[in-house]
């Protein structure tokens, strides 16, 4: 059954153009091709990576945060309440109306205690400020280093400035040291996200990033075993570009550098406007769509890399969409908004609002208490048993 399985997973008709098979993608001494074997070399570099991670974060990252004054936010801790734990960690972490009344009824509690009991205890699992800041700083630093390879790698690569060039003696196009190691640590880094994922800060767009890592690991993995391994050393080099701009401009916004932060951001949705809606639509999707058209005929490989490469874009579609929207709110206010990708730690407003209504009921019922005790004194004076009063209303000492 499995070798049944094997066999029919590795068709050639799936993975090369008509009129080529496996046997003339056969290596040689002085040639080699992609196997897809190798691609099994990613697991364990995505561990290393992880274990580089949590070493920087720890070594370097946090102290980092320290010295540039990035301070964790002093949270209110929810009181013990298994009853409330309990509801928190096997219903929801955000219960209805009805269900805080319930909730109520059960712990004989008032429902706006209740309220900020699971506030306070969703705000207990957000990350802290300094676990963000070394999140970005690692991403910055890797995407830093993978920008810059790729360009070391692809600089003097002739498919960099003819794109007809990523088909020339397709599918028989020798794959290069520099090429394969590129292609590894970009494929090891996702895979590392993808081990991180249950601890990394979740933002809004959590499915997205879901979706996003899945499609890349696929079109890294599959652009590798058909040989798309031109066209995928442009994809990586498009994407990291703007990547390297995100990530310090998180990292400003946790320092507090308003200035900075804006500057970079601006920056930020320029570079990722053109590269993800310009230059990836032409040097990728017609590269692919059209291009390769002049060399082979459709194929399923064709079909499934083009999808995979349209959902890429689905998804560039719809984070331009909300950083317009930051931009477009920056123009008229002058600041920016904050990232509507993060999910903000919910705002002690509520609870100063519980504290002001607490204080004007105790103040309402000391102001009954003593007036109907006739017995009323303001800022130190003497209570008015201690007056006589007048006819024409004025106080006079007894």
């Amino acid at each position: 059954m499995a070798r049944s399985l094997y066999e029919w997973l590795w068709q050639h008709e799936f993975w090369l153009p008509p009129g080529i098979t496996w046997e003339d993608m056969q290596e040689s001494e002085d040639t080699h091709y992609p196997q897809p074997r190798d691609l099994l070399l990613s697991i364990p570099f995505a561990l290393i990576l992880v274990v580089i991670r949590c070493a920087f974060e720890r070594a370097i990252a946090l102290p980092l945060s320290t010295k540039l004054g990035v301070r964790d936010k002093q949270r209110p801790k929810a009181q013990p309440n298994p009853v409330l734990e309990t509801f928190y960690s096997t219903c929801r972490k955000n219960p209805e109306e009805d269900e805080l009344l319930s909730l109520a009824k059960k712990c004989d509690l008032p429902v706006r205690k209740v309220e900020k009991w699971f506030r306070r205890r969703r705000n207990m699992d957000r990350p802290s400020l300094s676990k963000k800041f070394s999140e970005a700083c690692w991403r910055f630093s890797f995407y830093i280093i993978s920008f810059f390879t790729g360009l070391a790698v692809l600089y003097n690569k002739p498919w960099l400035w003819d794109h007809r060039e990523c088909w020339t003696g397709y599918p028989q196009q020798p794959l290069q040291p520099s090429l394969f190691w590129y292609y590894m640590l970009e494929l090891s880094f996702y895979w590392s996200l993808v081990f991180t994922l249950p601890f990394d800060v979740k933002r809004k767009d959590f499915k997205e990033q879901i979706v996003h890592h899945a499609a890349t690991i696929f079109l890294i993995s599959f652009s590798y075993c058909a040989n798309y391994i031109r066209i995928g050393t442009l994809v990586m080099v498009i994407h990291d570009a703007s990547d390297c701009f995100l990530e310090p401009t998180k990292i400003f916004n946790y320092m507090k550098w308003r200035k900075t932060c804006d500057s970079l951001f601006m920056i930020f949705s320029a570079v990722f406007l053109i590269s993800r809606l310009v230059i990836y639509p032409y040097t990728v999707l017609y590269n692919t769509y059209y291009y390769s058209m002049e060399i082979f005929q459709p194929f399923f490989g064709y079909y499934f890399v083009n999808v995979l490469l349209i959902i890429l874009q689905l998804l560039h579609v719809f984070w331009s969409y909300l950083i317009i929207r930051m931009v477009y709110k920056f123009i008229l206010q002058g600041t920016m908004e904050k990232d509507m990708r993060s999910d903000t730690e919910e705002s002690d407003k509520d609870e100063e609002r519980d504290k002001i209504r607490e204080k004007e009921k105790n103040g309402i019922t000391y102001f009954s208490n003593v007036t109907s005790n006739g017995y009323i004194q303001r800022n130190g004076s003497e209570p008015l048993d201690n007056r006589a009063h007048l006819a024409n209303g004025h106080a006079k000492e007894r």
